[in-house]
């Protein structure tokens, strides 16, 4: 019988032992990678749609709100802005500012968000058409490659938006006109897979219909030209405008606290706003992150004691082991080894667990907040979790597998 064989029997003599030690190095370990790819897959969504952008400029309100509406489409906005005031923004010769995108939010369409704005947003995020055309006229909308498959939406289909982001038929715009698709985009891997694009122009022409003038007007969306630029528009109003620097120099880096002090409006960098996140959201991973390194510190102590204990009773059988031709080492042997193949068995099987466990977490996202997370991507880190299980099982299985290759043959079998 190999010695492998051997220890898998000798855990398996002792199942409840075994389970325990299993289910706390289990519980470590699987506790730790959940916050690590938590971590990792926040992280990736955040940093990938930052998109290079400087400054978010609209309404006044919390700044981490305003940030993650306009730029994860995740909460509700701050307001709206006037026109007027964003119009220097927007103007393609301002000597600061690279790219100006604005944005219009407010509608949805079953729970995905419908974000009103001009072609530039496709250079946020690298985005191309891969079915259709760009829109040509108020109401055509280009989908998301996420949004498109998931609302099941191809070329011509029409719908009508929602007040919101609730699926609710009593919020949808019944009196205003319906969207038409035009166009689907290619995945990018970025919040532009998620939205439905339409002209700013569609927004306000879906809200015309509100007052009583246009109760019944269906051909008042063509009364807009969505070539033309916004500022030649008069009292109108958006909700933000997405910025891009051209460089980094002192009146650029002042721009977002002038415009705090001397408008209406308020500006936030998405880097700061971010940084701040992490640090609050931070705190309580390390929280969870110290419990699970208490945990595997109880699974340590549960496989030296599982392992200990055995020995009194497994003094003869180790006795005979010696007398059969075993050698001291080979005792030192099965001890670590059936010590560090608890640690790593628990271990993987925690690395299991916590896969499954950021699959149900990934649903609700989607669900919720209609991001996508990988649940089965394995990191590196995770790696190095298995070889720390290894060397925790060595540790604990030390003390023990010593005392057993210290086994005096002679009166183990004579008593």
């Amino acid at each position: 019988m190999s010695i492998l064989s051997l220890a898998l029997r000798n855990l398996l003599y002792r199942p409840w032992t075994t389970a325990l030690s299993l289910i706390l190095a289990a519980l470590g370990a699987g506790l730790i990678s959940l916050i690590l790819l938590l971590n990792w897959q926040l992280e990736q969504q955040f940093d990938r749609n930052l998109a290079g952008i400087n400054l978010v400029v609209g309404a006044k309100g919390s700044p981490l709100q305003l940030m993650m509406s306009s730029m994860y489409h995740i909460s509700s906005p701050t307001g709206n802005v006037p026109l007027e005031g964003v119009k220097p923004f927007l103007n393609p010769e301002h000597p600061y500012i690279a790219l100006a995108v604005p944005l219009s939010l407010g509608d949805s369409y079953r729970g995905r968000r419908i974000v009103g704005t001009r072609p530039t947003f496709l250079q946020l995020y690298d985005a191309e058409l891969v079915e259709g055309t760009m829109w040509t006229q108020p109401m055509d909308i280009v989908a998301g490659a996420s949004a498109a498959r998931e609302l099941g939406l191809t070329l011509g289909d029409t719908f009508r938006s929602s007040h919101g982001l609730i699926e609710d038929e009593d919020l949808t715009h019944q009196d205003a006109p319906p969207f038409r698709v035009v166009g689907v985009l290619a995945p990018t891997g970025t919040v532009a897979d998620l939205i439905l694009l339409t002209p700013t122009e569609s927004l306000w022409a879906v809200h015309d219909t509100h007052g009583e003038d246009h109760k019944h007007d269906r051909t008042h969306a063509h009364t807009y030209d969505v070539t033309q630029p916004l500022g030649a528009y008069e009292d109108k109003t958006i909700t933000s405008v997405l910025i891009r620097f051209k460089g980094n120099s002192v009146t650029a880096l002042n721009m977002q606290r002038s415009i705090n002090e001397n408008t209406e409006m308020q500006a936030v960098t998405p880097s700061i706003q971010l940084a701040e996140l992490y640090a609050t959201v931070g705190q309580g991973e390390e929280v969870l992150r110290q419990l699970g390194y208490v945990v595997v510190g109880v699974s340590i102590l549960s496989i030296f004691i599982g392992l200990y204990s055995s020995l009194d009773r497994r003094r003869g059988e180790l006795a005979l082991l010696r007398s059969l031709g075993a050698g001291p080492g080979k005792l030192f042997g099965l001890l670590l080894l059936e010590g560090s193949f608890t640690a790593v068995a628990g271990a993987t099987l925690g690395l299991v667990i916590s896969h499954l466990g950021l699959a149900v977490i990934a649903r609700y996202f989607s669900t919720a907040y209609r991001y996508d997370f990988r649940s089965w991507v394995f990191l590196p880190e995770e790696g190095w979790l298995l070889l720390g299980a290894l060397v925790v099982g060595v540790l604990a299985a030390s003390l023990p597998a010593w005392r057993a290759s210290r086994v005096d043959v002679h009166r183990t079998l004579t008593s």
